[in-house]
């Protein structure tokens, strides 16, 4: 397990206790690598271990996690030499199942007054993107834009400004989704999308919520290997800016959160390409922003924190239920838009 790098360096490997996405490897490379005593940082998804080389000031192996542990467990994780049995933790659903079906069919409701539109139309609603992004975050941005904020939050702290980097956070997020959400738009336009490539995007945007819905889920290790993941080094910028103090940093990791490994803004990225709108676009990802913002506004200025245990197992199973129905509505409508298959809902 270890490897001798210098005569005081060493690299050592851990397993990683409550990864789930690639936000885990941003967030877990990030803040272990910033200890003035580690030199590099690597993580891996699929292994679910993370490999530290570092002169570490510690006698042995149980210490050395135990101190990375506590840079890491405001977000969830733990690390331990031995690779702990996973637990499914099947009796979850018990209640996930139950409340993905409320939420579920309040959306049906809200298609039927023609607020969301998602099931029978190739055309996402601002009020379908909303409700998508309340989804989010209650799920997989909760851990990944989470991360970030409490990062920032604890980094403001120690010098006794708390409100004004939230604010300007929150400003930043809202502000570049309107704008950058309105370039891909742009882009799309520039693109002349014919109604077959509006489909092939309909049907990606599917798979990636439904891979996302099976992580969710977190009963199935091997769909980890089929995420899609952004560049790392954006997210990495990201992460590394938390640790600025500069008057606008938080305004500019407020930005970053565009570019990070979240499934659910990937998939709105996807679908603003298809609106081929500078307008369309800006709204549309401004809604989903806007519904991200009330779980995140609580992370900044309430109670809420991210605490691994059975109400976050229960969230984000409920949360995978609803995407993988999601996922499941857009593939259909995808292929009756094609012609391929006849309509099987007149919601």
């Amino acid at each position: 397990m270890d490897l001798q790098v210098s005569v005081s360096t060493k690299t050592h490997t851990f397993y990683v206790k409550g990864m789930h996405c690639h936000s885990c490897i941003v967030l877990t490379e990030g803040e272990i690598g910033d200890l003035p005593y580690v030199t590099r940082a690597k993580t891996s998804l699929i292994t679910e271990t993370i490999e530290v080389t570092g002169d570490f000031p510690f006698s042995s192996l149980d210490e050395i996690a135990q101190e990375l542990t506590k840079s890491i467990e405001k977000h969830g994780y733990s690390l331990s030499l031995e690779k702990e049995e996973a637990k499914r933790h099947w009796s979850d659903f018990t209640i996930a199942i139950p409340i993905a079906l409320i939420f579920i069919v309040g959306f049906v409701l809200l298609q039927k007054m023609g607020i969301v539109n998602l099931v029978s139309s190739d055309k996402v609603t601002f009020g379908t993107a909303f409700i998508i992004g309340v989804v989010a975050s209650l799920s997989t941005c909760l851990a990944v834009v989470g991360g970030l904020l409490l990062s920032l939050s604890a980094n403001y702290a120690k010098s006794g400004d708390a409100m004004k980097p939230q604010l300007m956070f929150h400003a930043g997020r809202l502000i570049s989704f309107f704008i950058l959400g309105g370039a891909i738009g742009l882009l799309g336009s520039a693109f002349q999308l014919t109604p077959a490539m509006n489909i092939i995007i309909s049907i990606i945007i599917a798979v990636v919520m439904f891979i996302l819905g099976m992580n969710l889920l977190d009963v199935f290790p091997w769909a980890k290997r089929f995420q899609f993941s952004p560049p790392k080094a954006l997210s990495e910028k990201a992460m590394k800016a938390t640790s600025l103090t500069h008057t606008i940093a938080p305004f500019l990791v407020g930005v970053a959160t565009f570019f990070l490994p979240c499934g659910f803004t990937q998939s709105m990225q996807i679908y603003t390409l298809s609106t081929g709108s500078f307008l369309n676009g800006a709204l549309t990802m401004s809604a989903f922003a806007l519904g991200t913002l009330p779980v995140l506004a609580l992370m900044s200025f309430g109670s809420l924190t991210i605490q691994p245990g059975k109400a976050s197992r229960i969230f984000f199973k409920s949360a995978g239920i609803v995407v993988i129905v999601f996922a499941i509505f857009n593939l259909i409508n995808s292929l009756v838009a094609a012609g391929i298959m006849p309509p099987l809902f007149t919601l």
